[in-house]
């Protein structure tokens, strides 16, 4: 994710997005990487397009859940759109720094 052309709501977003975590890995889905894009559109909508460490990932719905319901505690006007995708692939380089601590990298 580039953090040069975020906004500052869509930091806030990000932020929030940091208490999701990754049932199976136990790392927020931030640090994780699985966050490649958020957009606010200037009027009540946010979209997220995200991956999973795994494209079967068995708690995949419980993740997107997750996202929507953390948005929706500060924000519950807003309509929050989560798109899956798989390109690229998730892999370890998508891990910030922090998680890498986390993971012991």
């Amino acid at each position: 994710m580039n953090k040069e052309e975020i906004t500052i709501f869509e930091l806030e977003i990000l932020d929030l997005l940091k208490n999701v975590m990754d049932p199976e890995i136990e790392i927020n889905i931030v640090d994780l990487g699985l966050i490649y894009e958020v957009k606010y559109d200037g009027d009540k909508n946010i979209d997220i397009e995200m991956t999973f460490s795994t494209p079967s990932c068995p708690l995949g719905d419980t993740i997107v859940t997750n996202v929507k319901e953390e948005i929706k505690q500060k924000h519950p006007e807003y309509t929050i759109n989560v798109e899956i995708v798989f390109d690229p692939l998730w892999s370890t380089a998508l891990v910030s720094e922090e998680g890498k601590k986390i993971l012991g990298m």
